[in-house]
Parts: structure tokens; sequence; C-alpha cells
């Protein structure tokens, strides 16, 4: 039976919730923009990661430079649309 429950899902979603309960705890207690932006940098990073490794199994592959490449892309495809959508909305180019 304790072979059938899902641990790390369960950990998984602890873990999630709580990020998002901080990340809303910041947003709602009106802190200075610095520090507001540094813990949501830090929560969205630990966000990331708990997503790749508890709900994707990203260690449990036996090919694990296919999926480093595919995660480096796919980080490289959204700055560079964060980046284009910044240089075009804001910057006015």
């Amino acid at each position: 039976m304790k072979e059938l429950f899902p641990k790390q899902h369960v950990m998984g979603f602890g873990f999630s919730l709580l990020l998002t309960i901080i990340a809303l705890a910041v947003v709602k207690f009106d802190m200075s923009y610095n520090i507001a932006f540094a813990i949501l940098l830090v929560t969205a990073l630990a966000q990331a990661t708990v997503q790749l490794v508890l709900f994707m199994h990203i260690g449990e592959s036996e090919d694990k430079k296919t999926l480093y490449t595919t995660i480096l892309y796919s980080v490289f495809v959204a700055v560079v649309t964060i980046l284009g959508t910044l240089f075009a909305m804001i910057w006015g180019y």
C-alpha cells in the first residue's frame, strides 16, 4: 500500500502551494520594489525546480543531456521572447 501513495506528487503540491502563498504574501504586504522582486525571483526559480524535479521527473531519465539541452533551449526562447516584447512594447522600437 505504501508504494501506491504518490508521495512525490503530494510533496510537489505542498511545495508549490507554499511557494505560491509566499509570492502572494509578497504582493499583499507592499514591500519595497527590490526586496519584493528578489523574493519573487527566488520563489519563481524554486517553483520551476519543484515542477521539473517532482512532476516532470527530470532526474529519472537515462538521457540527461537531451533533457538539459531542451531546458536550456526553452530558457533561451523565453528570454528572447521577453526581451523582444520589452524591446517592442516598452522601449518603442
